[in-house]
This record gives C-alpha cells, structure tokens and sequence, in this order.
C-alpha cells in the first residue's frame, strides 16, 4: 500500500510535509548544526523518531496478539550524526522502557519476543548498515 506524502519548501531552510491519508501536517527545520534555527524537528530527527516509534509499533502489535498492555513504554533516541566521508547520521542510541507493573508480568519468553518485535520493526530494517543502532531494554522504571 503506497501512502503519498507531500513536501512544500517554505524558504528559511523550513519545509511543510502534508501526510496524504490524514492530511495531518508537520515542519521541518535544518538544525543549528546544519545553517538552520533548530526549531521543530529536522528531517534526520524524524529518522530517530521513526525508528523509536515504529520499534514501539511492532511490539505493541505483537503485545495485543498476546494480550499483553504496554501503554506507558517509552523509547529514547538519541542521534549522532558523523561528519566523514559525508555528513549523515552516525548512530541512534535506543532505550526502550517497560514500566515495572508491566515487566513483572512478562515471563523471560515473553520478553525475547517484545525485543525479537523491536528489532525487526521496518524502519530498522531501512537503515543503512553503517548507521549503528545499539538498542538497550529497561524492563521496569
């Protein structure tokens, strides 16, 4: 299923993308880093939020198939980008936390599973093997 996303330049270094299903729209601004003001997310942030979300995605699929709640998980990402031979993004760095009342219900299978979900979640799949993508589980805050 194709989803057309539609992406208009505003000037400044800022762009305006309209999701075509929904018509739900963000910005995008080049980062302080790259000649831009840094503010709303830049198109390598939405990269980072993707993965986080799409990893959160695919275990909350397999989490409802085992009738299992993961409402209150949570994903940081951090991105790092590298300079040489080309400016691109370098590493994302993922936390994924499970609340405690949440993990103290999994049994260890249970959680090979979740984790199996994160790390076959599309958007990882999608990255370029150079990017290092290092995922740590926290089961209970």
């Amino acid at each position: 299923m194709a989803v057309e996303i539609d992406v208009v330049y505003q000037g400044g270094l800022r762009c305006q993308a309209t999701h075509g299903p929904s018509q739900s729209t963000l910005i995008t601004d080049a980062p302080l880093d790259n000649h831009g003001k840094g503010e709303a997310f830049s198109p390598t942030d939405l990269v980072a939020t993707g993965l986080g979300a799409c990893m959160m995605t695919i275990m909350g699929i397999v989490a409802e198939r085992n009738g299992w709640d993961l409402t209150g998980m949570t994903t940081h990402v951090t991105k790092e980008m590298a300079a040489a031979p080309t400016r691109r993004i370098g590493k994302l760095i993922v936390t994924i936390t499970i609340p405690t009342a949440i993990a103290a219900v999994l049994t260890a299978t249970d959680r090979t599973k979740l984790e199996n979900a994160a790390h076959t979640c599309p958007v990882h799949h999608s990255l370029h093997p150079d990017i290092e993508v290092p995922i740590t589980f926290v089961w209970g805050n």
